[in-house]
């Protein structure tokens, strides 16, 4: 081992760990950062956890939310996932350093397959990781996207080894890569770098009949696709999970045909058009990729003691009020609904790009272009309609994923590349100076000129109006007072990114004439690009985000509401109606409530919160045995109100009446007794056209007598047969029932619940959750990981020998 040749990737290591650490230093304190999705997250996995932990068992299903869900997307342990243990390994450092090591790591990999020096690789890797988008999904919580963002790069410098004949090398590392991408559990993010992918791909497919080297690229296609299928085996039971979850989840196809307001419905395989485009960036927005608050920033902003805002307050109610109401306020004049941050890729590397544009040429050239205005083109979604409904209407998969706007990450990847391969172009002695200043001077005026014409194009044609101006029409003068600042974080970040442009073609001028070697050219871009990204970031995601561990690993605090209902020990859900009952974890922290915090519910449940729940059917309510309310008091506290109308854990019902569709199910619940009635639609064993009634026992008795996550048992007792309904979410590919033992089919009543017919007699009826996706999975997986560890190894030794 050559220690002269690794030292400088150690030394490169060393210095992503201390920036990472540096940036979110208050994790050295023990604290951790405070994140919306993960403290919603931490309630709706409170339940699944405390199994885990009780029983030493993963129980796959949980309770707690939308009245029972598979965990697949929750926190599922799977067998047999020795990825996890890598993953570990790699993202050593406190959450989210973590996160923000592995960004840099997985792009000086990147770098290196270009054969970048490994300072200038550094430079990279911290304008990559520093990206404001990059940094600011931590501040959401949307852990799982930065993870799958931050093996993106490593995915695709496998890819670049194979192609560069590096074949062994290339394998390992894209198959493990890949391996770990899935394993990260962002599919939007993963089916996204697979068109970067693809349109790397295709200029390969050119290049290659061009030289008529087909037979080369095919061998190399064949290893890229068998390097990836490993890595989708060895994910299996993840995938195979998520695929069949998906199916029945809002992400599927349609049950129903009509709207709850009787409308007639978009029939689609995935989410509709409106829900996937949602979240569009906007065409003039794409500015804030090169001036950060060209729209104002954030939908909300900080402003300080020298804007229009605060003087306009101050002058009205005093310096106190001003100080209060400046915290926040609404800046953002785009046309989505919320931003947390622009997502500011940089001035400094926006230059360095272009001047690739300019400077860098060849094939590798074309894919990143190309790759970056696709990107671009598709984050604009619904402002860029024709494009976007062609990819909805006929492209797979691609209508199973909403927010649009951050297809965005591919620029973000790519932008990147291009400027540090511009870099490593200028500092060579390969090209002419004049080419050289040539490249720059295009570099200059592009970047510039895009500066510059953003800058009169808003100050031109905008009216600088928000969404939310009218929280500020109501007071004579303030709306003013908020347009101006909005206009002066224009003309300020414009002016702050013409700076930084100019600083950067001085510092390669320099260099040109010889007044600056590589080394220091290479430490002031280094410096530029820190400044540059980091005090926009902290703008974003500060010291000031991050509490004590406990307050985040336990974020919620009983009320006397919570205590009160906590006290009855049976088996009941829970509603709290002083919130959105259905954007909600906190309930399921401390109960099994109907609501919760998730992005994929299951299809049915959703139709059922649209079409019942939200009207508030009471006669729904008692069937899903919401036995409390809680609701806010008039003091302001919430307070716990009993339902003694809840129907139980399980009844018998008089009738079971038959319907064709979905359409008709979902509507007979408008009006059903659901504690004498149950409404049957798909499978129907029992043979009848209409309805099949069951003669009334009144000593016929039915109980919850052992519950878990995964089983459930009942005892029954009637002189005849009789139709039991269980308060408990019906789902096909997973709960079993037996009767005293022996496997009897059940059915899907009341559009969401589980109902079975019981004989005469005493009688236990079990439920179990015995999902055959599970261990069908884990089988795979263990002989894909037992492949991903055999080739490479065999591989290597026959090189050797």
């Amino acid at each position: 081992m050559n220690l002269k040749r690794i030292l400088p990737h150690l030394a490169s290591i060393l210095v992503f760990i201390i920036a990472a650490l540096f940036y979110f230093n208050p994790v050295l304190k023990g604290e951790k950062l405070s994140q919306s999705d993960i403290t919603q997250h931490i309630g709706m996995a409170k339940e699944v956890n405390d199994h885990r932990i009780a029983t030493g068992e993963e129980p796959y299903w949980a309770e707690s939310a939308f009245s029972g869900m598979p965990t697949y997307q929750i926190g599922t342990y799977f067998p047999n996932d020795y990825l996890t243990d890598l993953d570990r390994l790699i993202r050593f450092l406190p959450r989210p350093a973590d996160y923000l090591f592995l960004y840099f790591l997985g792009f000086y990999i990147l770098l290196l397959a270009f054969e970048v020096d490994w300072k200038l690789a550094i430079v990279g890797s911290l304008a990559f990781g520093f990206s404001t988008y990059l940094i600011i999904i931590f501040g959401a919580g949307h852990n799982s996207k930065a993870h799958a963002i931050a093996y993106m790069p490593t995915v695709l410098a496998g890819i670049i080894w194979i192609f560069k004949k590096r074949y062994l090398l290339g394998f390992t590392v894209t198959a493990f890569a890949t391996a770990l991408e899935i394993k990260a559990n962002h599919p939007q993010m993963t089916y996204y770098l697979l068109f970067a992918i693809l349109i790397l791909g295709i200029i390969e497919f050119i290049e290659a009949l061009q030289k008529k080297k087909i037979g080369q690229f095919t061998t190399q296609t064949a290893m890229i696709i068998i390097a990836m299928l490993l890595a989708v085996g060895v994910n299996s039971t993840r995938l195979m999970a998520t695929k069949e979850y998906s199916d029945v989840s809002t992400r599927g196809n349609a049950a129903l045909t009509i709207n709850s307001d009787g409308t007639k419905k978009e029939v689609t395989s995935g989410l509709s058009k409106d829900y996937i485009t949602q979240f569009s960036y906007g065409i003039t927005e794409t500015f804030n990729l090169l001036v950060p608050r060209y729209m104002g920033g954030g939908t909300v902003e900080k402003l300080s003691k020298n804007s229009n805002t605060y003087e306009h307050v101050s002058s009205i109610a005093g310096p106190k009020q001003a100080d209060g109401f400046t915290k926040q306020v609404y800046t953002y004049w785009g046309d989505q609904l919320i931003v947390e941050a622009p997502a500011y890729i940089g001035a400094v590397i926006l230059f360095l790009f272009f001047l690739g544009v300019f400077l860098v040429k060849g094939k590798i050239k074309h894919w990143l272009v190309a790759s970056t205005v696709f990107a671009i083109l598709m984050s604009w979604g619904r402002n860029f309609d024709f494009l976007t409904n062609l990819f909805i209407d006929y492209v797979p998969l691609y209508d199973k994923f909403r927010a649009v706007s951050s297809f965005q990450v591919i620029a973000e990847l790519c932008i990147p590349l291009l400027g540090i391969l511009a870099a490593k172009e200028f500092f060579s002695s390969r090209i002419l100076k004049a080419k050289k200043q040539e490249a720059l001077k295009k570099a200059l005026y592009l970047s510039s000129g895009l500066v510059i014409l953003g800058l009169l194009y808003a100050v031109a044609f905008s009216p600088f109006e928000g969404l939310r101006d009218a929280n500020y029409a109501q007071y004579e003068g303030l709306l003013d007072a908020v347009k101006a600042d909005r206009q002066s974080m224009l003309y300020t970040d414009s002016f702050r990114s013409l700076v930084l442009i100019s600083l950067s073609f001085g510092i390669l001028w320099l260099f040109i004439k010889q007044q600056l070697n590589k080394t220091n050219a290479i430490i002031g871009f280094a410096l530029l690009i820190l400044f540059d990204l980091v005090q926009v970031n902290l703008r974003y995601v500060n010291k000031d985000d991050f509490r004590q561990a406990r307050k985040i690993d336990k974020p919620f605090t009983a009320t006397a509401a919570d205590l009160q209902i906590l006290k009855d020990k049976s088996h009941y859900r829970v509603v709290n109606f002083t919130g959105d009952p259905f954007q909600d974890g906190r309930t399921s922290y401390f109960h099994k409530s109907i609501g919760g915090y998730h992005a994929a519910k299951l299809g049915r449940y959703q139709d059922l919160i649209e079409f019942q729940l939200a009207k508030q059917n009471m006669q729904v309510y008692n069937m899903l045995n919401v036995k409390y309310f809680i609701l806010p008091g008039d003091d302001g506290k919430e307070q716990a109100q009993q339902n003694p109308d809840a129907n139980g854990n399980a009844w018998f019902v008089n009738e079971i009446r038959y319907v064709q569709t979905a359409d008709e199910e979902i509507i007979a619940l408008d009006s059903l007794n659901t504690k004498e009635v149950a409404i049957l639609r798909d499978y129907n064993p029992y043979g009848f056209e209409d309805s099949l009634k069951y003669n009334v026992d009144t000593l016929a008795t039915i109980k919850l007598t052992e519950y878990s996550l995964n089983a459930l048992s009942y005892d029954s007792f009637s002189n005849q047969n009789e139709f039991a309904v269980f308060s408990e979410i019906y789902y096909k590919d997973g709960w079993n029932a037996y009767i005293d033992g022996e496997l009897k089919p059940h059915v899907s009543v009341n559009y969401v619940l589980r109902g079975i017919e019981i004989p005469a007699g005493n009688h236990n009826i079990e439920f179990k959750f015995e999902p055959k996706v599970i261990q069908t999975g884990s089988t795979i997986s263990l002989i894909s990981f037992a492949f991903l560890l055999l080739i490479p190894i065999g591989w290597s030794l026959f090189k050797y020998k």
